[in-house]
Formats: C-alpha cells, structure tokens, sequence
C-alpha cells in the first residue's frame, strides 16, 4: 500500500464520519499527502511505504484517547475471534507441557473428539512436521492445528499405556468459543453465573444457563463479571434486557459529531423479578460496566466488588483496503443516571498505571481510601439512591482485594508454570484413577484433598524450576495453593464450571454476595 491507502482511509473517515467534502482540500490534509509525496519520491533512500504509512497513523491516533487504535490485517483477525464465537480448528483444549502439546480437554463433540482424541493425549507432530522438543511458539503451533473448516490435518498423538504413536486425520470445523465460564446452583434457589467477555454468542448463552438454573429452582442470581474486559454493545444491552422494565433506559452514547443515542429495554426479559447480585473488581470494564451501571442506576440489584476499570469511549471500526483496521473514538457510554463510565486520561494521567496507583493508594483495599466530590455524585432512577461518577462503577458493597494468601513465593510458581505443570502430570498418572473413583463431581469435592505427598511433589518441581522455597510464605499461601491444585484437577477432569466451584470457595466477592442474600442486606438496601 502506498498513497492509495492514505487517499482510501481519508475516503472511508470522510464517508463513515459524515465529513464535509471541501474539508479534504484543508491545509492539514494536504500537508500530509505533501510529505508522503516527498519522503516516497525524493528520498535519498528507498523507503517502505506501508511501513511509513502504519506509523504515521499510529502516531497520530497516540495524540488522541488511549482506545483509539490501529491493528494491521493480522492482529485483526485475532482480535475479531473471541468476540464472533468462534473459529475454524481441530477442536482441543491444550497445554504447553516442556515443548509437548498436551490435551486438556477435547471440544464437546469436536472435529477431535469425533475421531477419537482423548484428554492427556501427547500430540508430537502435524502433518509430519515435528512440534514437540523443537522449542516452537505456540502461535506457530496453533497455525498448524487451525485451517478452513473442511480441510484434514494429521496428528501424530503418544498416549499414555500404548506403546506405539497412533496417526489421526482430524476434519476441521467451526469451534465454538463461549464467552461463559460457568453456571451452577450455588446453594438452594440461588444461581450463579460466570460470563468472560461480551460476545455474538454470549446473550443467547446466558440465556440458556439462566433458564436450565430456573428449572433447577433459581430465585436469585449472582452474575460474575469479574475480570470482564467487554466487547459488543449489543450483548451487554441483551443481557441488561434480562432484568430491566419495558422502555428503562440501558446506556446512552454521545459524542461531539455522534448525536446522542439512547437504548432501552424491551421488558420482555426473564429474569425482572429475582434477587441480583453482579460481582464486579478493577479489571471490569466496557460493556461489563454498562451492565452493571444500567442495573445499579434502576436499583434492579445489588453491586458487590471494587471500583471498576472506568472504559467508556465507543469506538468506530474503520475497516481499511488491505485488511488493516483503525478503531476510532467517537462518543462516550453514559448510565441511566448520566453518569460517564470512562475514567479520566490526558497529560497529567497516566492512563495505563491508573490501576498501579489505585493500589499503591489503598483504594483496592479500604473502600474509606476513595473520595468522590459532591459534583460526581447522582442518584438512582427508582430509589433515589446516592451512587457516583467519576469513572468506572463504585459497588454498593466494597470488597477489598485479599493480599493476605498471596506472596512472592506463590507467584513464582505460578509464574514459571509450576503450578499448571505439576497438575498435568499429576492429572496425567492418575487420570483412570481418579475417574473410576469420582463418578460426579459432587464426590470429588466432598473427599478429594491435596495431601502431603502431592505438596512435596510441587515444592521439589518448584525448586527444579527456580523457586527457593520459602517456608513463611508458603504457609501464608498454603490454602490458596490447596484450591488453585484441586480446581484445576476438577478443570480438567471436567470442565470450568468446576473450577468455578472449588475456586468461588475462597473468592471474597462471591461469599459476600452469599453473605447478602442469606440476610437482610438485601433488603435493606433496595427498599
């Protein structure tokens, strides 16, 4: 691309941004068409074109928002796949174990799961080529398992108690990627449910968790967004439409160009009546926080967590000739209340380590660290409630973060793979075992335990790996390392579900929202 793509992306801003035709003859513009003239045919060195053109865009969209991007073909298509539902592959969960591809889980009904592939699994080659000992990427091994649906890849898989390699050609297909983590039954009538990010798939997911919890007996619900980063606007409005009245306002959208766009509810959603709970922490955000905006703002239920992340800018995908992309501001998300959900950014804030400072300043953990002006305060549509802007969405009930399991020596082995290693291999040896012993997964959690063996078995892996055992910080981080090892078992040997539930044992998020349903928290607060 050279001054084609200039003159292409000025065609696409003018077309999608409703620019008047005579601003192209303004002098910025042609100065820059001037200098890219200049530099491409006057240098005194032969220049790439496309490379000059990237950055020159790079570099003008830095002097705007911190969301205002530029994403070549590549990094595009990457970035589309989460939130579309799906992509083209084999269908397998995998892990990284010492340069082997190991199978955590074959996809349901899956391309590999059809042709036999099982969990624990060894893939060492595809199509001939070598992937194990070869110290390959694992983006280089995922262009290998993935291809256009159709198309036939061979593996060459080593499984446990057979002797010889077994060769499967494998058809690839369509593989769902679902934005839901988890669903269960928490405790009687209440429900929870875990979604990751908002994508094409993600309402009718929730939909479908939702009513297989109603038949279950659910009453009340606590939906986690926890660590959410967003994604499509229009699932987060499907999913708001679940629990808000006909005509209530979900978010509106306003820009200096981009009038003001309001949406609302349809009121024909399925969950208007139960009690709610939505769990929030700092690395919520997006489309998470117009969710939990618009169902605080109309005192629908109840927000338990931490201040969220504050991304409320709305941005305009602008597709370019060779598959490039530039994701362009044009409006900010407003809750109910008008409440503005981006956080501040400019000169004087450093955008990305604003959540560095929130914890050096203690506001992740004493919610009496958090002081909002009298002008940042509003209130609720129904009750009248006090609630804040300012960036971000405050809880209702602040949760702070637990510092107390965490230490350097459990980083550590969670930084260099420890943990997840020794889960494999331990999954791995007992795997027949474990499932010829736990037929539900109700057993499993009642009399599973992480014994003694199995914590001398990670310390030695640790110290093979770099870790210096620390005794202090190990039995600070003793409980945390006990659920993180038997939740990943229960991953493995069923699904995320079942992670959730080991893990929700010791989330402080989620026994608070226990806490408040199972008293008169509830009701105080939304009366």
């Amino acid at each position: 691309m050279n001054r084609m793509k200039i003159y292409v992306l000025l065609v696409c801003l003018g077309t999608i941004l409703t620019v008047q035709a005579q601003n192209f003859g303004s002098a910025a513009m042609r100065k820059l068409q001037m200098a890219e003239f200049a530099i491409s045919n006057f240098y005194v060195d032969k220049v790439d074109e496309d490379k000059l053109v990237e950055e020159a865009i790079i570099k003008m969209l830095a002097q705007l928002d911190p969301h205002s991007t530029y994403s070549d073909a590549e990094e595009v298509k990457k970035m589309n796949e989460p939130l579309q539902g799906n992509f083209e592959g084999i269908g397998v969960q995998f892990q990284m174990i010492e340069d082997t591809l190991l199978v955590v889980q074959p996809v349901s009904n899956g391309p590999s799961e059809k042709v036999g592939i099982l969990a624990g699994d060894r893939i060492i080659a595809v199509n001939d080529s070598a992937i194990a000992g070869v110290k390959m990427s694992t983006e280089d091994i995922m262009k290998r398992l993935r291809g256009p649906k159709g198309s036939k890849v061979n593996l060459t898989i080593v499984r446990r108690g057979v002797k010889d390699p077994l060769l499967f050609t494998v058809k690839r297909d369509k593989i769902p990627i679902l934005s839901l983590d988890a669903s269960y039954m928490i405790q009687p009538k209440t429900g929870y449910i875990r979604i990751n990010r908002f994508g094409a798939t993600t309402a009718e997911e929730f939909k479908k968790a939702m009513k297989d919890l109603q038949k279950k007996g659910m009453k009340d619900m606590i939906l986690d967004l926890q660590g959410n980063g967003g994604g499509y606007l229009n699932a987060a409005i499907d999913l708001a439409n679940e629990f808000l009245g006909q005509k209530e306002l979900i978010v509106y959208t306003e820009g200096r160009t981009a009038k003001r766009s309001d949406f609302y509810a349809k009121g024909n959603g399925d969950f208007r009546n139960g009690r709610l709970i939505i769990l929030v922490d700092e690395y919520t955000a997006s489309a998470s926080e117009i969710v939990s905006g618009a169902v605080q703002d109309w005192d629908r239920g109840i927000i338990v967590g931490r201040r969220s992340f504050g991304k409320g800018l709305v941005q305009r995908p602008i597709d370019l000739p060779d598959g490039s992309m530039i994701r362009l501001t044009i409006a900010r998300y407003y809750t109910p209340s008008g409440r503005s959900i981006q956080k501040p950014y400019g000169s004087t804030v450093d955008y990305n380590k604003d959540l560095i400072d929130r914890f050096n300043h203690g506001e992740l953990m004493n919610a009496d660290s958090i002081h909002f002006p009298d002008s940042l305060k509003v209130q609720t549509k129904k009750l009248g409630r006090t609630v804040y802007g300012g960036g971000g969405i405050m809880p209702d009930y602040f949760v702070p973060i637990d510092t107390t399991l965490y230490t350097d020596y459990h980083r550590n082995l969670v930084g260099k793979g420890v943990i997840i290693k020794f889960t494999m291999q331990f999954i791995e040896e007992h795997r027949k075992e474990l499932a010829n012993k736990y037929k539900k997964f109700e057993s499993f959690n009642e009399k599973f335990v992480i014994d003694d063996n199995m914590l001398a078995t990670l310390r030695e892996m640790g110290e093979k790996e770099g870790v210096k055992f620390n005794e202090e910080q190990y039995q600070k981080a003793l409980p945390l390392i006990k659920t993180q090892l038997k939740a990943l078992i229960a991953r493995d040997l069923w699904d995320m579900t079942e992670y959730f539930r080991v893990m929700n044992t010791t989330n402080e998020s989620v026994q608070k929202a226990l806490e408040i349903l199972n008293s008169d928290e509830y009701g105080k607060k939304l009366k």
